[in-house]
């Protein structure tokens, strides 16, 4: 029966909370945002994998190397 008690407290306690915290978000102002132009996002995130650069700096390790790799 305590179990069950500190089950309800313990929800109750996490609603108002739940409650509390999406309140004061609603009550901030707006933020206001430039229009961007266009092509003017985020630019492209790549892996090394297709980096020209990457893969010549590899390439010239490779060759550099006495011993091929292993795979």
């Amino acid at each position: 029966m305590l179990f069950l008690i500190a089950f309800v407290g313990a929800a109750i306690i996490a609603l108002v909370l739940w409650k509390a915290m999406n309140s004061s978000r609603s009550d901030a102002p707006p933020v206001a945002r430039r229009p961007q132009p266009p092509g003017a996002g985020r630019p492209r995130v790549s892996g090394p994998d297709d980096d020209p650069d990457f893969l010549r700096q590899l390439d010239e390790k490779v060759k550099r190397r006495d011993d091929p790799p292993t795979v």
